[in-house]
């Protein structure tokens, strides 16, 4: 047993790198059943018999239980035991797959998105784990391979679907996936290391409250949740959109050529990672400004490039890249403020960021309506702007206060208390507060090395 007093660093030695790619490819497996039915929509329907209407609502009924997930779930991790809560996450994931796989009608099927999209956000569990475990000056890489793990299992999760869809009818991909998730609970069970809770002793109705006081209490936080929400509002306009752009002339594509066209975005994946490091390094300012500034000007290249092929590539490509190093930085930034209460600001921060998402999925629909895809490009650059707002405030707010810490310094009075950030060097600015709470790792009786 190794007990680290009050520091965010619980047990690096225990992330070897095996244990983190199998800590990414359960992250990705978890989430990517949230994706499957949305090429298969038609094939469902026909199936159990249901109209197109509820068989849309499947798409619906994933967004919705992924977000009570996030809200109800996540924040359990601060004061369980985190081990066993992504394993039992894991088994019920694979629990309601099995559910959905079997429905006999469109009623069942709803319930069985819900509630297995309320239990893949154990995947949101494990990346505030990875952070537990990664030493400071490496938390960054380490939390953007394990994002890539998502990011990957929502972009494969479409063509596996479709592929497996054709082997064996719409119901083959939820049990594959099914049986894959309970083979990750056993060897998430058997490798990861004993997390205990950092804040144990508090209820479950006051841990809810105490999620949402963050946003209020944490100014990083809620600066950093808003240029989220506002980044992924951006790019869902893109991810809404560009099916109406491809299915239409000049373009025409077919359903399944929209699909394969998606994979560009998994590019994004080196960005995770090449971000991360640059935000160990002390550069996460520089990296969400040059990730604010890519997405607004990739999609003022989006607005012109709409009828050629090469230029929305890499319109596209510049998107998946600003996003992803966005993202990642606000990650590095709200992971540092408060380490015995990492999973309710995990919670906190993704409820926002994903809340921002279908507020642009849903704008997009009324503006393409109205304007096509030269209406849709002045939203994404608009919400775009934003986040370059709300980066160019926090920096004159940290230049405001850093000269009014120094001029009371010269005055002899004390110091003000700086507002926390990233444990990542100087350009990041204050360093992060300790853990309310010393945490304790137990490694598995049985295990005698990383994974």
């Amino acid at each position: 047993m190794t007990t680290d007093s009050a520091s965010p660093r619980e047990e690096p030695a225990a992330l070897g790198r095996g244990l983190l790619l199998l800590m990414a490819t359960a992250t990705g497996l978890s989430v990517a059943g949230n994706y499957f039915a949305q090429p298969l929509l038609d094939l469902i329907g026909r199936d159990l018999h249901v109209g197109s209407t509820l068989a849309a609502l499947v798409v619906t009924a994933a967004q919705t239980g992924y977000a009570l997930g996030l809200i109800l779930l996540v924040p359990l991790g601060d004061v369980t035991d985190r081990r066993r809560l992504s394993v039992g996450l894991f088994v019920a994931t694979a629990a309601f797959l099995a559910l959905t796989a079997a429905a006999p009608n469109g009623p069942v099927l709803l319930a069985g998105t819900v509630l297995t999209a309320l239990a893949s956000v154990g995947a949101q569990v494990v990346v505030p784990y990875a952070a537990g475990l990664a030493a400071p000056e490496e938390r960054g890489r380490v939390v953007g391979i394990v994002m890539s793990g998502i990011l990957l299992g929502g972009l494969l999760a479409r063509t596996a679907s479709g592929a497996l869809s054709e082997l064996g009818g719409w119901r083959t991909v939820y049990w594959v996936n099914a049986l894959l998730m309970a083979g990750m609970a056993v060897l998430l069970h058997r490798h990861l290391p004993r997390l205990p809770a950092v804040s144990a002793g508090i209820s479950y109705p006051a841990l809810l409250r105490s999620t949402v006081a963050l946003l209020r209490e944490e100014p990083v936080l809620r600066r950093r949740s808003a240029i989220g929400a506002l980044s992924l509002a951006s790019y869902s306009v893109q991810l809404t959109a560009l099916t109406f752009l491809l299915a239409r002339p000049p373009y025409g594509w077919s359903e399944s050529g929209i699909g394969l066209f998606g994979l560009v975005g998994a590019l994004g994946v080196v960005t995770m990672t090449f971000a991360g490091r640059l935000n160990d390094r002390g550069h996460v300012q520089a990296v969400t400004g040059a990730g604010v500034l890519l997405l607004t000007g990739s999609w003022v290249l989006l607005g012109v490039a709409g009828e050629s092929l090469p230029w929305l590539v890499a319109g596209i490509v510049g998107l998946n890249v600003a996003q992803q190093a966005v993202l990642n930085s606000n990650q590095a930034v709200v992971y540092a403020i408060r380490p015995d209460a990492r999973n309710r600001i995990n919670s906190a921060f993704m409820t926002s960021f994903f809340a921002g998402g279908a507020v642009g999925s849903a704008l997009t629909s009324v503006v393409w309506a109205r304007g096509g895809w030269p209406a849709v490009s002045a939203l994404g650059a608009v919400l775009a702007a934003g986040t370059v707002v709300l980066w160019v405030a926090e920096r004159v707010g940290a230049a405001r206060g850093a000269r009014g810490a120094r001029g009371a310094a010269r005055e002899g009075a004390p110091e003000p208390e700086p507002e926390t950030g990233p444990h990542t060097g100087p350009e990041t600015g204050p360093q992060p507060r300790p853990a309310a709470t010393p945490a304790t790792v137990t490694r598995p009786a049985h295990q005698r090395s990383a994974v």
